[in-house]
């Protein structure tokens, strides 16, 4: 079962250069898995970063704090007051961002830091942006259900729906408050455009734009 999106976003639209055509499937495959494939071109040098924001609860109510988590990724991007990383690349290793052995969300979120005590983070992926890697897997243990997701992305951002406040009603009546949800948003690094340091975004003409990023789910 598959779908697939397209759209032709202008010259100038949102101040980008270019005309952009853009096309996204997603497909549900026989081994459980979420795969998405983007494809784009551009008649001009544009900057392009795509990616997918949905939000994911194994348990599907409450909070995910008690989800386990592991990211295949020794560093990231630290980032300012305003969420804008400021070209570093550092090691997790002794921080609460350090999710290489498999950790409860919530066991450290309170280290964090920021204003509103969540994750918001850009992962650097081990041996991430060419081929489809390992990016993160994710494990439920009330219910035994897992994640995993492997891209062909350099980055991955980790959030933990710091904003949600209560006013979306999903399935059976569930409001979904701070913290009932989290991302993994698979990506280049944000503010590429502006870190030469960083894996470059540019999209230009004569080349084509391709991503994967697969998510799995089962049982362990």
């Amino acid at each position: 079962m598959a779908v697939r999106f397209a759209y032709i976003s202008p010259d100038g639209e949102e101040g980008y250069p270019g005309t952009l055509k853009v096309a996204v499937a997603m497909a549900l495959t026989d081994a459980n898995e979420l795969r998405i494939d983007y494809t784009a071109v551009s008649d001009k040098p544009t900057p392009l970063n795509l990616t997918n924001h949905s939000y994911f609860n194994l348990y599907g109510e409450g909070d995910i704090l008690g989800h386990e988590l592991m990211l295949a990724a020794d560093h990231y991007t630290p980032s300012d007051a305003h969420l804008i990383p400021t070209g570093e690349i550092r090691a997790v290793e002794g921080t609460p961002l350090d999710f290489t052995a498999r950790q409860p969300i919530g066991s450290r979120i309170a280290q964090v830091g920021n204003e509103e005590s969540g994750y918001d983070h850009n992962y650097v992926i081990n041996n991430g942006g060419e081929e489809l890697v390992l990016a993160a897997r994710v494990y439920e243990p009330r219910t035994g259900r897992g994640m995993e997701v492997r891209t062909t992305e350099p980055g991955v951002q980790f959030y933990t729906a710091n904003y949600l406040d209560g006013s979306l009603t999903g399935k059976r009546g569930i409001v979904y408050r701070r913290q009932h949800g989290f991302c993994l948003e698979t990506q280049h690094f944000p503010d590429s455009i502006n870190k030469p340091n960083f894996p470059s975004t540019v999209l230009r003409p004569g080349e084509t734009y391709r991503q994967t990023t697969v998510y799995q789910f089962g049982v362990e």
